[in-house]
């Protein structure tokens, strides 16, 4: 499993704006209109995706397997939403990730996400 490209410091970023659809209200994680604690993680994880996937040879791709934030300020719908993702440990298939969301008011949210690199075929096969 080549992964020699995968280093100490790249990162992915993941952009989006607040509306409906991804806030606490609709997403069942609160009643109010602010991004959702669900949106942030997951635009947390698609940044650390975003660091890595065009540096896996083919056949492998990343899961999440942990995730650990403080979200810490809300933002409301219109607000523009940027996650970013520094891989900041390796160890064997494991990839450990520092995680920030911003908007334009500053951080809402930190943390880190652990993922690992997964040879497809094999994985999808321990599901049938």
């Amino acid at each position: 499993m080549a992964t020699e490209d995968i280093k100490i410091g790249i990162s992915g970023t993941s952009t989006t704006k607040v509306c409906k659809e991804n806030c606490a209200s609709l997403m069942g994680s609160g009643a109010l209109d602010v991004f959702a604690t669900p949106a942030v993680v997951a635009y947390m994880e698609m940044a650390a995706c975003y660091a890595v996937n065009d540096l896996l040879e083919e056949g492998l791709s990343t899961v999440g397997t942990r995730v650990d934030i403080a979200h810490i300020k809300a933002s409301p719908i219109g607000e523009t939403i940027t996650a970013t993702a520094t891989l900041k440990e390796i160890d064997g298939r494991r990839l450990v990730f520092d995680v920030t969301a911003r908007d334009s008011k500053g951080e809402i949210a930190n943390g880190t996400h652990e993922r690992f690199i997964i040879k497809v075929d094999k994985f999808l096969a321990k599901l049938q």
